[in-house]
């Protein structure tokens, strides 16, 4: 049975609520759980490096089974690990309850992962395969991240509230209806698996467990240099780890019969240069919001809050710059778009790396600039990369989007960790600098600026060489 493409976005209105709930569960979800992480130590007892854990088990275990279930999911069936997902989600969040260590709810917090990685890249496989035109997809993907941007500017601020007169399970419990919002959405607006749509290939094991290797490694090392140090020999010795894996990963996926992620396919320079803007982006935030809250509370000696209020012009744009989205890629045409967003970014950094010591006014510009482009190819290199692929790869396809993000993210701030560990002398987060120590820190944001600079650059760069050349 064929069935007809909606021809508008109210059309396919309850599988744009179904998606959008998804993705506002990923966005949501650490954001309203980091204001309450000292709550949750002083209620667990929690050691530091435990409650470091609370948030990392979960972006650790989302980004390392993301590839293996994208593929998965292009194999069984995108719906029907939707649903999956969904009903884990759900059941986890429902265990928070019952939580009575910090052991329980790490583990809680590494099961929620798994969800997430069954369900937020099939998020964007499912809109971008629900209808048939171009303009239709930059419009549902541009919905579907603007609802999770919502909710990621709005967890903070909620979570506070919400702490004041309840515990803090509350704040994990609201994953329970937002995947039953979901699951009744994609359960009525989006049509069962078809078996042509789907492909038999057999999972790559051995390559399931080595991309599965590879990321997690590369998740962990960042934490560890900016924890350990770069003198430690934990963080070199996974640095070394993820890139032997890395290495063991394309030489099987070369020689496998059934590679489970197909390299002719990603070299395709749509996939290739989408996945190289998105990199761009990724690290070009990370990175920088990063910098920029150690810069407002410990440089400048902000307070929380005022340095919450310093970091709004980022939330501002990303929220509110939805609107712009569409018009501006309509105009500008998809490939164009993604080259002058992802060089907004660049230009971004090279604000903050050169001028951002100077005063408040150009750290608010870097990040305007910054959060303008990323806005616009977070969903335009995520189109361009499902474009890129066969129709029955889409799902491994936005898990690999995401988990280039994932990646990168980890990799600017361990960029900028790196830096900062090595010029700062002293406790960064001792109460009260010395000149200079002061001085030390401007010196090494600048560097850490500027080399996260060239690093996005050097992507872009490269993204535009590829996406010129013919697919």
């Amino acid at each position: 049975m064929t069935v007809t493409a909606p021809r508008s976005l109210r059309a396919a209105w309850p599988a744009l609520t179904g998606l959008s709930a998804v993705f506002l569960f990923e966005m949501l979800d650490n954001s309203i759980l980091n204001v309450a992480l000292p709550t949750i130590g002083r209620d667990l007892h929690a050691s530091t490096v435990a409650l470091q854990w609370v948030t990392g088990a979960y972006g650790v275990v989302f980004g390392g089974l993301m590839l293996v279930l994208g593929a998965a999911a292009d194999r069984f069936g995108r719906r029907r690990m939707m649903l999956a997902g969904l009903v884990l989600l759900g059941t986890a969040s429902l265990a928070t309850a019952f939580v009575t260590t910090v052991g329980q709810l790490i583990a809680v917090r590494a099961v929620t992962g798994a969800a997430a990685a069954m369900t937020t890249p099939g998020s964007m496989a499912l809109a971008f395969r629900l209808f048939d035109d171009d303009g239709l997809r930059v419009k549902a993907t541009n919905l579907i991240s603007t609802v999770g941007l919502i909710g990621l500017a709005a967890g903070p601020t909620t979570g506070g509230f919400v702490l004041a007169a309840a515990p803090w399970q509350v704040l994990l419990l609201v994953n329970v209806p937002i995947a039953a919002l979901a699951i009744a959405g994609i359960r009525t607006g989006i049509a069962p698996d078809r078996a042509e749509d789907l492909h038999r290939d057999p999972i790559d094991v051995p390559g399931a467990l080595l991309g599965t290797a590879t990321i997690v490694l590369t998740l962990v090392a960042p934490t560890l240099f900016v924890n350990e140090g770069t003198g430690a020999w934990e963080p070199w010795t996974a640095t070394a780890a993820a890139l032997a894996c890395a290495v063991l990963f394309v030489v099987r996926e070369r020689s496998a019969r059934h590679p489970l992620l197909d390299l002719r396919l990603v070299a395709r320079p749509a996939v290739s240069g989408g996945l190289a803007y998105k990199a761009a982006a990724a690290l070009a935030t990370a990175g920088l919001g990063y910098l920029v809250t150690l810069q407002l509370q410990l440089a400048w000696g902000w307070t929380p809050a005022h340095a919450a209020i310093g970091m709004l012009p980022q939330v501002v744009v990303l929220v509110a710059g939805g609107a712009f989205v569409s018009p501006f890629v309509r105009r500008a045409g998809l490939d164009r778009a993604a080259w002058l967003s992802a060089a907004a970014v660049v230009l971004g950094l090279a604000v903050y790396g050169t001028l951002g010591r100077l005063g408040y006014v150009w750290v608010a510009l870097a990040l305007v600039l910054v959060a303008a482009g990323m806005r616009v190819v977070g969903v335009v290199a995520g189109v361009n990369v499902l474009r890129g692929l066969p129709e029955n790869r889409t799902t491994i396809g936005a898990a690999l989007t995401d988990t280039a993000s994932e990646v990168t993210s980890g990799a600017g701030i361990a960029l900028s960790g790196t830096v900062l560990a090595a010029l700062f002398t002293g406790s960064i987060a001792a109460p009260h600098w010395t000149t200079r120590q002061a001085s030390e820190f401007q010196d090494a944001a600048t560097i850490a600026g500027l080399a996260l600079t060239v690093a996005a650059g050097a992507l872009v760069a490269w993204a535009m060489v590829r996406t010129r050349e013919k697919a």
